[in-house]
């Protein structure tokens, strides 16, 4: 009897342990899926070094894209529309083999909608990261001057020729990443430039047929100064989407918690 009950405990435990192991290891999932990673306003490819990493470790092939006039890339703000962004990332999704999980951040979310309505069939999913997501019509200056809890606009100073758009240097941490480590926060600052003004002010043409039979998912930043959850949550409502998930973050999950955000990327493109 003894013996039987052992060998019953050891069974139970046995199961229960694989079960348990298996809800808790999100980031040993593996998968073979391309993500495109397109970074937002103010930002740089170094934003997503940490998510690569993971993604990669995971199997998945990654390629990041550098907006024109952002990090290394010098095209002059003059030059730069949501146009010029648009054919950039089509570059990238159209290097890949087979469809893409095109991800974007704050303004990619814009970017990545209109690469959609271009080639939908090349993209399997797309991912909004605490990022505008317009309806037809709509530019980014529309729906964020609707944004009443937004920490971002009092902070913005323009150029003296409107091209570009500075923030207020002592505000940058608290607006875009107070929940991220002060190494990570000095890395900001080190790579922070001037955004370029002119995509702000251009609208993004959408169409049922093709943005809309591309299958989407939403992920809140709960803490976001930048766009309010209001807002986040009025721009999917709007687009009618039903596949949402929240981090408790600022506008930058990437930075503070690469890890939980890799989990629910993976999680997303299943």
């Amino acid at each position: 009897m003894k013996t039987t009950a052992l060998i019953l405990l050891l069974t139970i435990s046995v199961i229960f342990g694989a079960s348990a192991a298996k809800k808790t290891l999100p980031l040993k999932t593996k998968t073979n899926k391309t993500f495109v990673l397109v970074h937002g306003a103010w930002m740089a490819p170094y934003a997503w070094e940490n998510v690569t990493k993971s993604l990669k470790k995971a199997g998945a092939k990654v390629i990041v894209v550098e907006l024109p006039g952002h990090g290394s890339d010098t095209t002059a703000p003059q030059n730069l529309s949501l146009d010029v962004y648009k054919n950039k990332v089509a570059e990238a999704v159209n290097s890949a083999e087979g469809k893409v999980i095109l991800v974007g951040h704050s303004l990619a979310g814009m970017i990545i909608s209109v690469v959609a309505e271009a080639n939908p069939d090349k993209i399997e999913k797309l991912i909004y990261v605490g990022a505008y997501l317009p309806a037809n019509g709509q530019s980014l200056l529309a729906i964020a001057s609707t944004d009443a809890k937004s920490l971002l606009g009092p902070s913005l100073i323009p150029s003296a020729d409107k091209l570009t758009l500075d923030v207020k240097h002592e505000n940058i941490i608290n607006i875009f990443c107070a929940d991220s480590s002060p190494a990570t926060q000095a890395l900001v600052m080190k790579n922070y430039k001037p955004e370029p003004a002119i995509p702000f002010t251009n609208s993004a043409v959408l169409t049922a047929d093709n943005f809309g039979k591309v299958k989407k998912a939403y992920i809140h930043t709960l803490q976001d100064h930048v766009i309010s959850i209001d807002v986040q949550k009025q721009m999917v409502s709007a687009n009618g989407l039903s596949e949402t998930y929240s981090l408790d973050s600022s506008h930058t999950p990437f930075l503070s918690m690469p890890d939980k955000l890799t989990g629910l990327l993976l999680k997303i493109a299943q």
